[in-house]
């Protein structure tokens, strides 16, 4: 897979009302482009590469002056994608971004697809798999913490692992070629003895290290969260309180949320997408049947699970098959309305309440949410200041082909301990590297190709 020859363009910057806007071109006519739309205010018949340039933009086919902008021209291969790079910065506005992006579209150029520019930068070998994926990352990141793996991702770091692993894969599957090549040199006895140890040690261990980093993941994408519970149990009441806003409508009268709301925030550093779900009860009509059944559905679906108990009112059964429903998830049960006599008897449901810890509050009047946020952390970080020490993030992607590739090795031990012909050792071991190959795109195909650099916006 070749990167296109044609040359393409994209508004790179939000459309809308603002100080800048910014066209990004990226081919072999961006020098052509510039002398045909461009006046520079000192007059020049060379433009020196990432240098700016103050002038007129103008359309060849009218001779009108469009906008007064600063322009960049950068020469390849020092550019975003190893080409020829042109970015126009215009005043922003969605008629005068579209005037300006149509006229560079007339000069032969075409509308850059979403991710185009990263692929360029990919597939001229300018950064790799690794590396494109971060930058959706960086854009995306939820919190300071998801900023920072993103950004260590993005200079390479992570395929600076990979490499080291893929390097330290391909010396130990040479050892057991010269085992297969030459049996009449005892090689086979000698790999035998330390190949299993070596690769235990240069490639499991550290694959199982990079596995766990994978929980990292939630400072870039953040934690889905659920606030569930019966109906009037204070849900609406929790998420505004949290929000420190009038986000969700709250009433005396039961039922009131029949929708799922959903706003993101920063719990102690931690980002929440938190979901405000109508309250579980006996359903009197088809539109409460619905709100209930996408409340049971997002309680599946939820990374962490706040469950809300009025504990002004006996423990229904209702609570009880919330609670009974988030076994097996991160959960914490929020005793709500401690501002109200209790009427729950704890020594009755201790077994109930023995499944998840507890935190009592008043989202009334506020009482406990310092107390409740940090539980919320320590819930979902296991009381570890952080779930990783690694510089790494690897998504889901990442993750399956480091499960690939940490099977094959851990196959390539047992083979090797078994006394099993070499040749199926080194295969197993050619499967594990092909399997790190995919993380950094190396051995990838392009239907993923396309999955990846689909889910980036036009103009990146």
């Amino acid at each position: 897979m070749s990167p296109d020859q044609d040359t393409i363009a994209a508004i790179a910057t939000p459309i809308g009302q603002a100080g800048i806007g910014i066209i990004r071109i990226s081919g072999p006519l961006c020098p052509e482009i510039v002398r045909k739309i461009f006046r520079p205010k000192n007059p020049t018949t060379t433009f020196k590469s990432h240098r700016l340039y103050l002038g007129q933009l103008y359309d060849p086919s009218s001779g009108n002056p469009i906008d007064e902008v600063l322009l960049s021209f950068m020469r390849r291969p020092h550019t975003y994608t190893r080409e020829d790079v042109v970015e126009i910065n215009s005043h922003s506005g969605y008629a005068l971004l579209s005037k300006i992006l149509e006229t560079v579209l007339d000069q032969g150029v075409r509308l850059a697809r979403p991710g185009e520019f990263t692929l360029r930068a990919f597939l001229n070998g300018r950064i790799d798999l690794t590396q494109a994926e971060a930058v959706i990352d960086l854009i995306n990141s939820q919190s300071e913490r998801g900023i920072y793996l993103s950004s260590q991702q993005v200079q390479g770091s992570f395929r600076a692992d990979i490499e080291r692993l893929r390097q330290a894969a391909i010396g130990i599957l040479a050892h057991a070629e010269v085992a297969i090549d030459f049996p009449e040199e005892e090689t086979d006895t000698v790999f035998r003895k330390e190949g299993a140890t070596a690769i235990e040690k240069e490639l499991i261990a550290p694959i199982e290290g990079f596995i766990e980093a994978h929980k990292s993941r939630i400072w870039v994408d953040g934690i889905n969260t659920v606030i569930a519970g019966r109906v009037n149990a204070g849900k609406s009441s929790l998420l505004n309180r949290l929000l420190n806003e009038q986000r969700a409508i709250v009433t005396p009268i039961p039922g009131t949320t029949r929708d799922i709301i959903e706003s993101t925030i920063n719990i102690e550093g931690i980002p929440l997408r938190l979901m405000d779900t109508a309250g579980i009860r006996k359903v009197k009509n088809e539109v409460e049947r619905l709100g209930v059944d996408l409340t049971k559905r997002k309680l599946t679906e939820a990374d962490f699970v706040l469950i809300v108990i009025d504990q002004s009112r006996p423990l229904g059964r209702d609570d009880r098959d919330i609670i009974l429903q988030s076994q097996g998830k991160r959960a914490l049960i929020v005793m709500n309305k401690i501002d109200l006599p209790p009427r729950i008897d704890h020594e009755a449901n201790a077994e109930t309440f023995s499944l998840f810890p507890s935190v009592r509050i008043s989202a009334l009047t506020g009482q406990g949410l310092d107390t409740l946020k940090k539980a919320m952390k320590d819930c979902i970080l296991g009381g570890r200041s952080d779930v990783t020490s690694s510089h790494a993030a690897p998504n889901l992607r990442h993750r399956r082909a480091l499960s690939d590739a940490l099977q094959f090795f851990k196959d390539a031990v047992s083979e090797t301990r078994e006394e099993a012909p070499m040749e199926i050792v080194a295969l197993e071991l050619k499967s594990g590297l092909d399997a790190l190959g995919e993380i950094t795109g190396e051995t990838t195909s392009e239907d993923i190709l396309n999955s990846i650099f689909s889910q980036f916006c036009l103009g990146k």
